[in-house]
Order: C-alpha cells, then structure tokens, then sequence
C-alpha cells in the first residue's frame, strides 16, 4: 500500500515568482483609517428614550417640590 502523506524529506513549499508579487506596496495610511472605528454621529433610539425618561423623571421631581 503507498503511502498517501508527504514524508520528512518532502516538504511542500510555494515559490513566488517575481511576476506574481504585487507592484505596489500598500498604502499604510488608507489601511489605518479604514481600521479606525468610524460610527454613527449620533445617538441611538435607545439613548434617546433613556434621556427622554430620566427628563421627565426630573421634571415629575420638580413639580412634587414645588407644590
């Protein structure tokens, strides 16, 4: 029966071929802002009805002190 594996001596390597390397090197400054985390600028649903609660929250709380 043969055998199916490579052996010790075979290693399997990839040779690159000059032709085959990319002709321009990356552009760091692209990679770094594309990395960078760039979200929404604003607040979510959910933010806004906390702020809007703990707004009438304070008010409620206002209102019972002044009466």
């Amino acid at each position: 029966m043969a055998r199916k594996s490579i052996s010790q001596r075979q290693k399997l390597s990839f040779r690159i071929e000059p032709s085959q390397r990319a002709l321009k090197p990356r552009n760091p400054i692209a990679v770094a802002a594309k990395q960078r985390a760039a979200g929404p600028h604003r607040k979510t649903n959910a933010a806004n009805r906390q702020a809007k609660k703990r707004d009438l929250i304070r008010l409620l709380l206002q209102n019972n002190k002044d009466e």
